[in-house]
């Protein structure tokens, strides 16, 4: 229960990897955390289960009325649909950014550096991602790794879901520590 007194907030939509939402919801709750599903939408949002629709989840709040301050880290699942679908919202990507601009840990995987690359705060940054967006974050100033799990001041970021294990873990660590005065926005 190590982080008993600690909330998560997971942005997502529809089209979010099962795996990456579900396992880090899962890890955090089983350390006490208090997570908090937040979308571009209200109800209930599908995943992608590597080939098909998966299971549903409820949103606990919409990105409008979330507040940033109400939470202690952010995570943000992969599949392709959901990032991509969040980059294209403003509120979406001032409420990533905000999470930088108070050195709040976020936590990023496969796709999901889409989102972080929108929110202009990839520059200068120690990163990773899916493969095929590898470019994309190198054009935006990232600093690519091809390993299973990268943290820069805060940020962590995975390649796909086998590294989700070693994401899941860092993302503890990461809230555990609390803000991160080296990072930048």
């Amino acid at each position: 229960m190590k982080l008993k007194e600690k909330r998560i907030a997971i942005l997502a939509t529809d089209g979010f990897e099962q795996s990456e939402l579900f396992e880090p919801l899962e890890k955090l709750k089983s350390e006490g955390a208090t997570v908090d599903i937040i979308s571009d939408k209200e109800g209930e949002i599908k995943s992608w289960n590597k080939t098909d629709w998966g299971k549903s989840i409820k949103v606990d709040k919409t990105v409008d009325s979330a507040h940033i301050l109400d939470y202690d880290a952010l995570v943000l699942p992969g599949g392709v649909m959901n990032p991509d679908t969040l980059r294209t919202h403003t509120l979406a990507l001032n409420f990533v950014k905000g999470f930088f601009e108070r050195s709040k840990p976020v936590a990023a995987i496969c796709h999901a550096p889409w989102l972080l690359i929108d929110a202009d705060v990839i520059d200068g940054r120690k990163v990773t991602s899916y493969k095929s967006i590898k470019q994309d974050v190198i054009n935006a100033g990232g600093l690519w790794e091809d390993k299973e799990v990268v943290v820069d001041s805060g940020l962590v970021t995975s390649r796909n879901p086998g590294d989700l294990p070693a994401f899941c873990s860092k993302i503890v660590e990461e809230v555990l520590e609390g803000k991160h005065e080296g990072q930048h926005a």
